[in-house]
Parts: structure tokens; C-alpha cells; sequence
């Protein structure tokens, strides 16, 4: 099993304990697939996978003294909450291929209806997750892929 930090299992444990096991398998399944760079944090009171200021100085936009985010996790009361910024983020021409792949990949691994908006996947029970999906999903952006993303989204909405 991935080592997780204490801070973050902590949070993982303060859930119902019929999905504390698979916050760990999310956190598992993202930490081993995400490309390196990526570091796990709590953000907005989620578990988190962001761009270290370290490799991103200027930091997350809406608080700059944040991380970066990409990927983060929560138990929310009706439902367990994927958010994926890669999945939000669009090129120049509004376009998305990972949010593209994913809607096409989704069939492949649920039986499901996608539940999805704005970068959020939402999954009504835990046994409803397709790690494998999310694992592959993870792996699709890497850090400097991610940071140029955001840069051209961010700056192309202050014009």
C-alpha cells in the first residue's frame, strides 16, 4: 500500500467507515499513476494532488498561497467527489481530448450514468468508482502539461 501522510489519512479516517477504504484506494490509484511532480496535500478541505510552488512559484490564482491544484477527493454526504482540473481546462479552440477520452472511456468501465460537471465526477457509492478508469485518467497530464493548461486558460480569460 502507498504510505499516505498522516495528515491526509487522518482526513481520509474522519469518514463513515464503509468508504474509508476507498478514499485509500483513490489515493492509492492517483498517487501511483500520476506523473511525478504532482505532491499530495489537504486543499479546501480535500485530499489534494497539486504543482508545488517549488515548480509553480505563482500558485493557484484564487490564492496564490495555495498549491497549484490538479486532482482532489472528498466524501461529500450524498456522494464521493473526483475533481480533476484537466478535466475543466480547454485549449485555444475550446476543445478538451482528455475530457474527450474519458467521456468515451467511461462506458468501457461503468455501467453508470456519468455524472459529471465542470472537472467534478461524482459517484454515488463507493463500490460505483472504476479505479482502473481513474488511474489512466491520472496519468494522462503531466506537470508541465498541466501548468502550461492552466497558464494559456487563466491568462486567455484576463484578456
Amino acid at each position: 500500500m502507498t504510505n499516505i501522510p498522516s495528515n491526509i489519512n487522518d482526513l481520509i479516517n474522519k469518514n463513515e467507515e464503509d468508504r474509508i477504504a476507498c478514499l485509500q484506494e483513490l489515493y492509492r490509484v492517483i498517487s501511483t499513476n500520476l506523473p511525478v511532480g504532482f505532491t499530495p496535500c489537504i486543499s479546501y478541505g480535500m485530499v489534494s494532488f497539486s504543482v508545488p510552488h517549488t515548480l509553480y512559484p505563482n500558485g493557484y490564482h484564487c490564492d496564490p498561497k495555495q498549491p497549484l491544484p490538479f486532482i482532489s477527493f472528498a466524501a461529500k454526504k450524498n456522494h464521493i467527489s473526483l475533481h480533476h482540473m484537466g478535466l475543466y481546462a480547454q485549449d485555444e479552440q475550446g476543445q478538451n481530448p482528455v475530457l474527450d477520452w474519458f467521456v468515451l472511456e467511461w462506458p468501457n468501465h461503468s455501467s453508470k450514468k456519468l455524472d459529471i460537471g465542470k472537472g467534478c465526477i461524482r459517484f454515488k457509492k463507493p463500490e460505483d468508482i472504476p479505479f482502473p478508469l481513474i488511474g489512466e485518467l491520472a496519468a494522462k497530464i503531466t506537470v508541465q502539461q498541466w501548468i502550461e493548461s492552466y497558464e494559456s486558460a487563466f491568462r486567455s480569460s484576463k484578456k
